[in-house]
């Protein structure tokens, strides 16, 4: 999944991905349970490496910080499901979201509109 998430159209949305095996750890963790609001200093500790150097490593390998690094993983599976039918409920119960309202204001804070909007304008020709 991480290959398919590379080759996805770009459209003021983009997620890097990392090679580097404890980047890559944390990534296929956070795809195989999006959900997981494990914090900075938690994976860390997983990886088995300071927080301050897992900041320095995610910003280094990825050119974001591990909470922008997150959001985006989160609105690329967003969208993903979204155009697969997924309601916006679901979608925003999937993602760990502790309610769907808060999980329109991160989407419309990141795309500039709310799901439905976006979805119906990427469907227009």
């Amino acid at each position: 999944m991480l290959d398919e998430l590379a080759l996805m159209p770009r459209q003021r949305l983009e997620l890097p991905v990392s090679d580097h095996p404890k980047i890559a750890l944390i990534a296929r963790a956070l795809l195989a349970n999006p959900s997981d609001r494990r914090t900075l200093g938690q994976w860390a500790e997983h990886v088995a490496v300071s927080e301050r150097t897992l900041k320095r490593l995610m910003i280094e390998e990825t050119g974001l910080s591990f909470g922008r690094w997150r959001r985006q993983l989160h609105l690329v599976i967003a969208l993903r499901e979204l155009a697969g039918g997924a309601t916006v409920q679901k979608v925003a119960g999937d993602l760990g979201y502790e309610s769907t309202t808060a999980f329109i204001v991160m989407f419309r804070k990141a795309l500039g509109t709310t799901p439905s909007r976006y979805l119906a304008g990427a469907q227009q020709p």
